[in-house]
């Protein structure tokens, strides 16, 4: 996405001096009805947060601290050069939205929690709580905060895959620290991915103004349901104001993160083991299927649970639990959301031909430990090509070397560019498959004689 001079910003105010900004908002009417009767059953779940914190400890030179933020120094000459330790404190407002009236739940974005020493949670109803963090998650932006109070009200849960380009929606939250603020507007687009805003992304993009406050607030369809929390705004403006592009997390991610935060506390990723793609028109046609819809399985990782269930390389994925797969994003978010150790029932695509398999995921941490205990094969690193010279009246066959990766095994073994393998298990190889055969057969161990240069011949081993 080519974004001009445009920068992606949080739906958070971040308070360091005091400024107010009117806003203003549009009213969408369907047909002749109005949105009244609904906002009022809703607002009452939506809240304004308001935290204090401080930043980590940095270490910077006086010259380049914020006059603001400056350490009082009048009582001695400080050099402009000179390190100075300083803990910035700040203040922010966002919003959050409740979705456990008996438990006090209310769901908001990571980024209005992170650092936060004091929460403090404004109800409609003109009360001010002090609210606590019960989890986070900052590569899905959803956290979770809890408060003590009797005569809550909670909002209903929509189902966000229902969500269609179109659909009439509401933002509801705190834009500039103002309470209570609805804007109103249409979803202009689905699973939005590779911002670089979050680590797991898959927005519903919509018009209805969002900005700096709204962060955490709710997005709701026209029956009062929550189908998003505003997270995001893509602005040129400096202050951070809505050009009618704005990013919600969906309702049914949100849910998933919040299940496993109030159930365990914090969030624990998954993984499968491979990597999927879209497919493109072009991939499609190369690859004659019938349409583009689904996921590409590009690369399965050996001995991961995708390879141990039986997927494949140029598998399609055309659905997860049940769920169409529309894109490889969304395949790898809500995998990514998963607990480890959650069973995936996918249905692919082989050969014309569908498949139902099932994979039960692993954390990323589980995932690295597997590709480290797998063996890589013993000519990996090698660059080869079949070799035929005729050298003092003699014919050499053989395999020549012209590239080695300094890290593998074989650059190990002294194996070097211009080495010519002349034979493999006491085999002579004429062709490239003939080596490779061999260190098939002798996986962890394979002798080789190797012609270098004008030196003749010498033995090596290639181990593990």
């Amino acid at each position: 996405m080519k974004k001009f001079a445009a920068t992606f910003t949080f739906a958070l105010l971040t308070i360091f001096t005091v400024n107010a900004y009117a806003t203003s908002s549009a009213v969408a009417a369907v047909g002749n009805s109005t949105l009244a009767p609904m906002l009022n059953k809703v607002m009452p779940a939506v809240v304004n947060i308001s935290v204090r914190g401080q930043l980590p400890t940095m270490t910077l030179p006086y010259s380049k601290i914020p006059k603001e933020l400056r350490p009082d120094t009048k009582s001695q000459a400080v050099p402009p050069n000179a390190d100075i330790q300083i803990t910035p404190r700040f203040e922010g407002v966002g919003s959050g939205v409740i979705i456990d009236a008996k438990h006090g739940y209310i769901l908001t974005n990571a980024h209005v929690v992170k650092n936060a020493k004091l929460i403090i949670v404004t109800l409609k109803d003109g009360r001010r709580l002090q609210g606590k963090t019960i989890g986070a998650d900052e590569k899905s932006d959803v956290a979770v905060v809890q408060i003590k109070a009797k005569h809550l009200q909670a909002i209903s849960f929509g189902d966000s895959d229902n969500v269609q380009v179109g659909n009439f929606v509401a933002a509801i939250g705190n834009p500039f620290g103002l309470s209570q603020t609805v804007t109103s507007g249409i979803v202009s687009g689905l699973g939005r991915s590779h911002l670089g805003i979050e680590g797991y992304e898959n927005f519903i993009q919509t018009d209805a103004p969002i900005n700096p406050g709204n962060s955490g607030g709710a997005l709701v369809n026209m029956h009062g349901q929550l189908v998003g929390i505003n997270t995001a705004i893509i602005t040129p403006s400096k202050l951070g104001g809505s050009v009618g592009i704005g990013f919600a997390i969906p309702s049914n991610m949100a849910k998933s993160v919040m299940d496993q935060i109030i159930k365990y506390g914090k969030v624990e990723h998954s993984v499968m083991g491979i990597i999927v793609q879209n497919i493109t028109p072009a991939l499609s046609d190369a690859l004659q299927l019938s349409s583009t819809k689904g996921a590409l399985i590009s690369e399965v990782s050996p001995g991961m649970p995708a390879a141990k269930a039986g997927l494949k390389s140029k598998d399609i994925i055309i659905s997860l639990n049940g769920k169409p797969a529309h894109n490889a994003f969304q395949i790898s978010t809500n995998v990514g959301l998963l607990r480890p150790g959650s069973k995936v029932t996918l249905k692919v695509s082989r050969n014309g031909k569908v498949k139902t398999i099932h994979v039960v995921t692993i954390s990323p941490k589980q995932g690295k430990k597997v590709a480290q205990n797998i063996a890589k094969p013993l000519l990996t690193g090698l660059s080869l090509r079949n070799y035929n010279q005729l050298e003092d009246n003699k014919d050499i066959i053989g395999i020549e070397i012209y590239g080695v990766d300094e890290f593998s095994l074989a650059y190990s073994a002294g194996l070097r560019p211009g080495d010519v393998i002349l034979s493999a298990a006491n085999k002579s190889v004429a062709k490239i498959n003939d080596l490779k055969e061999a260190a098939k057969q002798h996986p962890d161990s394979l002798l080789i004689k190797v012609k270098r240069g004008e030196g003749g011949t010498i033995f090596m081993v290639l181990e593990r």
